[in-house]
């Protein structure tokens, strides 16, 4: 059998690290849930989902699997160098659900259950990619009778009442999910587990000057610049690469930074970081009071006219998101105000590249129009979708670009446009917006054209402006 390093298996050809581990076998998976008992019999594989053909399982050669130690860098903060180097391209998910059979520690029972090393484990703990629930939750409508029947043998009233853990709990209760953030977590028999084998990375976190993007420091709070293709707090499956945590190190506080609100990865711009609970709190507080003002600075492949925008957001939270021109009963408002548009010339191939910014088809690459908006309402994805239903979709928008390119190439294709086709049964409608949905790409890797150019709140007495947006700095 080959010799892998953990470098090459999960950086793709980055530096190796550590001493080499064995493959020993490879687990088939599908891109359906698939049963398995694993062959230690401690565990029960509940379902693997994957997108590759195979997943991998490792295990040490039998040498201690060792790894470099943690070091301080030039900037200051501390260096995780365990899931490092960081990979340039993200892996395939791989996510195990698994049912524990006998008790144990947690770190103990991932490593026996998947045959990985017990330091990457340990890293994916520390990540945040490992959550627990007390009960196991509901099989997917996919499962076959035995997994039913698996579901049904670990939630049978006369096992539960035996856990004293759950006594109080409803089963709906037992089965919340919680991140593990402790590699000598005690895990019960009838636990259940989500590992996120192939965490999400953000491996423009590690090409980041941090202290530079710091825009204000309070004692109650942080303003950061947000870099584009970064996340604000974190994703279900990794919670270390991201603003909060390097920007904390960064500054060097005791305590980590806490988000208070969000802005898409592929944004850039102002994002408030709480040092506190309590401002955490008090934040919230005035967003819902709606005392916080967002201004945006979006390029747009076409010319947007001056003024407020409006439209209603099908209330389904997966992306693409989709609007509407006329209201719709049960979706959301979504408005913004468009204060400026001004021609600006098109990002040229340097910069374009200088930010990873995605060739999404336009037919038109000579100008771009560089807008100020003001955000009236706050919902996921507003500015990217609202634009491009108006026929101008955001420079480098990689999911929202081709679907207004597919409705300029075939008017009517999008059933809630100004050319919709009148559907003659909700059955009909639903397959109009299946189809819509399949006209839009994929979420951007890193930047598109649009910039959290200043926030503001107690009626202007707080007021924070970004540096100059990517498709500036270079001009």
């Amino acid at each position: 059998m080959s010799s892998l390093s953990l470098a090459s298996i999960f950086a793709g050809g980055c530096r190796s690290f550590g001493a080499p581990v064995t493959a020993l076998r490879t687990l088939a998976s599908t891109h359906t849930y698939l049963f398995n008992k694993h062959q230690n019999n401690n565990s029960l594989a509940w379902f693997s989902l994957s997108s590759r053909k195979g997943t991998f399982s490792y295990a040490s050669s039998g040498a201690e699997v060792t790894c470099t130690t943690t070091s301080s860098s030039a900037n200051g903060y501390l260096d995780y160098d365990r899931l490092l180097p960081c990979p340039s391209h993200n892996r395939p998910p791989r996510v195990e659900h698994l049912v524990v059979l006998e008790e144990g520690p947690v770190l103990d029972y991932i490593c026996k259950a998947l045959n990985l090393p017990h330091l990457f484990v340990a890293d994916l703990i520390h990540f945040g990619a490992v959550h627990y629930a007390l009960v196991c939750p509901q099989p997917p409508p996919t499962a076959t009778p035995e997994q039913v029947s698996l579901f049904k043998k670990f939630t049978a009233p006369s096992v539960l009442k035996k856990r004293a853990s759950i006594k109080g709990k409803t089963v709906r209760e037992a089965q919340k999910t919680f991140r593990i953030t402790h590699v000598d977590q005690f895990l019960e028999a009838g636990s259940y587990l989500r590992v996120h084998v192939h965490p999400k990375r953000f491996p423009r976190c590690y090409e980041i000057d941090w202290k530079s993007r710091i825009i204000a420091v309070t004692e109650s709070y942080v303003v950061l610049d947000k870099p584009a293709g970064t996340s604000v707090g974190g994703t279900t499956d990794n919670i270390e690469e991201s603003c909060a945590t390097f920007a904390t190190r960064a500054l060097g506080l005791p305590t980590p930074l806490k988000t208070t609100h969000q802005i898409d990865n592929c944004t850039e711009g102002c994002v408030v970081l709480a040092r506190t609970k309590e401002y955490c709190s008090v934040f919230h507080g005035k967003i819902r009071e709606k005392k916080v003002k967002k201004l945006y600075l979006a390029l747009a492949a076409s010319p947007v006219p001056v003024g407020v925008i409006t439209h209603y957001m099908r209330p389904v939270n997966i992306a693409p998101r989709i609007v509407s021109e006329e209201f719709i009963k049960g979706w959301n408002l979504c408005q913004l105000e468009v204060l400026e548009c001004k021609k600006v010339p098109w990002p040229d191939a340097i910069t374009e590249e200088t930010y990873s910014v995605e060739d999404c088809g336009w037919p038109s690459k000579d100008y771009a129009y560089e807008c100020k908006i003001n955000l009236l309402t706050g919902r996921t994805h507003q500015i990217r979708a609202q634009l491009a239903a108006c026929g101008a979709p955001l420079v480098g928008d990689s999911m929202y670009m081709p679907a207004a390119i597919a409705e300029i190439a075939s008017p009517g294709v999008n059933p809630f446009g100004k050319f919709q086709k009148q559907c003659t049964s909700e059955e009909d409608q639903s397959l109009a917006t299946a189809e819509w949905v399949l006209q839009h790409g994929k979420e951007p890797s890193v930047a598109i054209g649009l910039q959290a150019c200043q926030i503001s709140w107690d009626d202007g007495k707080h007021i924070y402006n970004a540096g100059s947006p990517w498709w500036r700095r270079l001009t």
